[in-house]
């Protein structure tokens, strides 16, 4: 079975660089589309001084802005207990602080970096799923904050808002010539000009994407974390069965790839599937 888990994450792993490859790859090539050579060079000097900006944000801002509560160690104990002995067994060096957020909505969220991890978690996920559902919850959390998935997260967010950057601007700079352009004073590429305007689309797919990948590589770990694929499995049914009756009908046809998310099916599915070959050894604090 670790065999299995492992071949996944390779797997995933590879998916992931590629997809960063490619938004790498696409935001240099608008840049040299709109300013040739010094565009590449502004997409790195931007990029850069992004990503340490955003390396510099401590969590407790970042929940601030979500209304979160920092959970005193004397409440939430069993959870807290649950956070301690998965981050220990992970070998994280500092233990994710727990927030709470007055919120009904069944939700839960890491962030952070291993230096200053954070978990996020809702009243109505406290209220509505059982303490090893939890367990599930806080594993895939923790998986998160392990794979840098946070940080995976901001860089391709940066790519995303620097492609569309260059592709505003071009495009701008291709009206105010319009008139150059219509006279034949300037010769463009019109190839190049379908791709100015559909890079931003592009950009989104291949952050939605790179999203849905994380979220599998967060389930694996999980799984492996708690040593039981169910408890994740059964916590995300539960979410399932809510959704499906709070979303409409439009709601329901959208299509995975517009969707930051993996399908809720498959993703249950593929935890249903590892569960056989998990001997049951995990932790059992739950029971």
């Amino acid at each position: 079975m670790q065999e299995r888990i492992q071949a996944l994450q390779h797997k995933n792993f590879l998916r992931t660089a590629t997809l960063l490859v490619t938004m790498l790859a696409l935001v240099l090539f608008v840049g040299f589309l709109f300013m040739g050579w010094r565009g590449i060079l502004w997409a790195a000097i931007l990029g850069g001084g992004g990503i340490l900006l955003s390396y510099n944000v401590p969590t407790q801002y970042i929940m601030r802005f979500y209304r979160a509560q920092a959970v005193p160690a004397y409440q939430l104990v069993d959870i807290q207990h649950i956070v301690q002995q998965f981050s220990t067994q992970a070998g994280l060096s500092v233990i994710p602080r727990l927030y709470y957020i007055p919120s009904h909505q069944v939700n839960a969220f890491a962030t952070g970096s291993k230096n200053d991890p954070a978990i996020a978690l809702t009243y109505g996920l406290l209220r509505t799923l059982n303490l090893k559902e939890i367990s599930g919850v806080l594993a895939h959390e923790l998986s998160h904050i392990i794979n840098n998935d946070i940080r995976l997260q901001q860089v391709a967010m940066l790519m995303n808002r620097l492609t569309r950057m260059f592709s505003l601007v071009g495009q701008l700079l291709l009206i105010f010539n319009f008139s150059s352009i219509i006279m034949g004073q300037t010769t463009i590429s019109w190839l190049a000009v379908m791709i100015l305007i559909m890079a931003p689309y592009l950009a989104n797919l291949l952050q939605m994407a790179l999203s849905r990948t994380r979220e599998f590589d967060a389930d694996l770990l999980a799984a492996k974390m708690t040593g039981d694929p169910n408890a994740l499995a059964d916590a995300l049914q539960r979410l399932h069965s809510i959704n499906q009756r709070r979303m409409n009908r439009f709601q329901r046809q959208i299509p995975v790839w517009l969707s930051t998310h993996p399908n809720l099916d498959d993703r249950i599915q593929r935890l249903r599937n590892l569960a056989p070959k998990f001997r049951g050894d995990g932790p059992t604090f739950w029971v």
